[in-house]
């Protein structure tokens, strides 16, 4: 494969979504990222109104938990608004992309056993193949993050093309 290999892909926005935004990924208070900050944002919730409506029954010594318990749904409360905040920036960044796919006249790659090349709109990105640091190859789609980072559906490409990108993933990234 000294020649370069060009791979058009069909671009449908549904299938990029399908993977970027699978399972609860895109979900602001239960994706990966900010699942737990979310329960444990809620049972401190439950411990404060617990505290609080016990209140009246706890003695003036023990009435510093309650300040305690409420200072600590506030540090709660925003470590989980980062977190939602993080998701949201990255829902957004997906969405532009996706949207300049959907208006993209070209969208290919080019590569062979040295460069990898990404044509999208004539924007070329030029990497060479030791510029990827991970590659993850599954069986509905590819995703190469480096210089450059980039996922590929398998059902924007014919099986053929996909297997033999798969290949070349295998083959070059180590």
């Amino acid at each position: 494969m000294s020649e370069d290999k060009v791979i058009r892909l069909n671009v449908n926005r549904k299938d990029f979504e399908e993977i970027y935004f699978r399972g609860t990924q895109g979900s602001l208070f239960f994706s990966p990222t900010t699942k737990s900050k979310t329960i444990i944002t809620i049972v401190v919730v439950l411990l404060l109104l617990i505290t609080f409506f016990i209140k009246d029954s706890l003695s003036k010594e023990s009435f510093g938990v309650l300040y305690f318990i409420s200072f600590v749904f506030l540090l709660c409360a925003v470590y989980l608004s980062v977190g939602i905040n993080k998701v949201s920036r990255w829902k957004k960044e997906v969405n532009r992309y996706l949207k300049s796919l959907e208006t993209s006249n070209v969208y290919e790659i080019r590569f062979n056993n040295e460069t990898f090349n990404v044509n999208l709109n004539d924007q070329h990105e030029l990497s060479v193949w030791k510029d990827f640091e991970v590659a993850d190859v599954y069986d509905d789609y590819i995703s190469l993050e480096g210089k450059y980072n980039y996922m590929f559906p398998e059902k924007s490409m014919s099986k053929q093309d996909y297997n033999i990108l798969k290949q070349a993933v295998k083959k070059n990234i180590k």
